[in-house]
Order: C-alpha cells, then structure tokens, then sequence
C-alpha cells in the first residue's frame, strides 16, 4: 500500500471512530489496530489525534458542500436552494458525515479554540458556496442552513424511528415557496 493510499485507509477508520466517539473518546490506538498499523505510525501520518481529528471534521464539511454545489448544477435563486437541499437530504442517510460534523461542532463548542478555528472555517467555505451558488440574500442563505441544521439533528437522533407528534412535526418536509415571506427587512 502507497504512502498516500494508507492515509486515505486511515482517514476513513479514523472517520467511523471520531464520528461515534468524538476528539475526547476516540482512541487512535483503535484507529492503528484497525489499519493493521502502530499508532505511532499514525502520528507520524497526522502529527496529532487533533490534528487528524480537524482533518477528518474538515473532509465531511467538504464532501457536503461539493455534492450541494454539484446538485445545484448552475442553477440559482430558490431553484438551486432546492436542489442542494434535496442532495442534503439525501446524505444525511451518511452518518459518518453528518456526527463528524457534530462532533465537530461539539468540540468547538466545549472551549476548544483550535477546534472552534477550524470548523468555524469549514462552516464558512460551507456557507459561501451555498450563498454564491444560490445568490440569494443572506437571510435567506441563513434559513436555508437554519433549517439544515434542524435536519442534521433529526438524523443525529434518528427521529425517523420515533412515533411522537412532535418527532412528526419535527420531520416536515419543507414546501415551495417557504422562503418567499423572508426579506432584508424581515430578519436583521
């Protein structure tokens, strides 16, 4: 196996462990037993478990943005909105993308600086690519991804599987035109 081919296994492994235990609870001796390698060898790949851990948090943020713009397809306005929310939908079936984006988030929201940094900058790349590709107002973009994060919660818990009506509620499928009422005015 090339050097570049046993990163591209490790990051994967690394992926399904920081995805189900997150920075703190993953173990990258897991992680090298699981590529067939030492964990120092692992560290010299990634430097350290944070490091390998902002790698793989960035690497979900990216696969999500590039199928959105892909779906959007040169569309804009609502039409692209619809588009790169239908691809959305359809990865949140990823669950490795989507707990690495919430460990990710975890992370950064439990103090740690260097965390916060990185996911604040893959959040951005996110948000610029659905705010150029769409052109809408930043309101609008805010919804959007407002509303992106409420889904990312229902796949977090797995709602699906809940027969409650709030988890009905919680799981309604957005309509045409539900940003049509969203102005520069409406939300400052």
């Amino acid at each position: 196996m090339s050097g570049q081919q046993r990163r591209e296994q490790v990051l994967g492994i690394a992926e399904e462990e920081f995805a189900a235990a997150g920075l703190y609870g993953a173990s990258t001796e897991t992680i090298a037993r699981r590529a067939g390698i030492t964990q120092a060898y692992v560290f010299r790949l990634f430097g350290t478990k944070k490091l390998l851990f902002l790698e793989c948090v960035d690497a979900a943020f990216e696969r999500m943005r590039l199928a959105m713009v892909a779906a959007a397809g040169g569309a804009s306005g609502v039409e692209a909105l619809a588009a790169m929310g239908q691809e959305y939908n359809d990865m949140l079936a990823d669950r490795t993308t989507l707990l690495l984006q919430l460990q990710g988030t975890a992370a950064a929201a439990a103090g740690d600086g260097e965390v916060r940094d990185a996911v604040r900058a893959s959040f951005a790349r996110l948000w610029q690519s659905v705010a150029d590709t769409a052109q809408l107002d930043p309101v609008t973009v805010k919804a959007f991804l407002a509303f992106g994060m409420l889904l990312n919660t229902n796949a977090a818990l797995d709602l699906p599987q809940v027969d409650e009506p709030w988890s009905h509620q919680a799981r309604t499928r957005i309509k045409p035109g539900l940003f049509t009422h969203i102005t520069t005015d409406t939300n400052r």
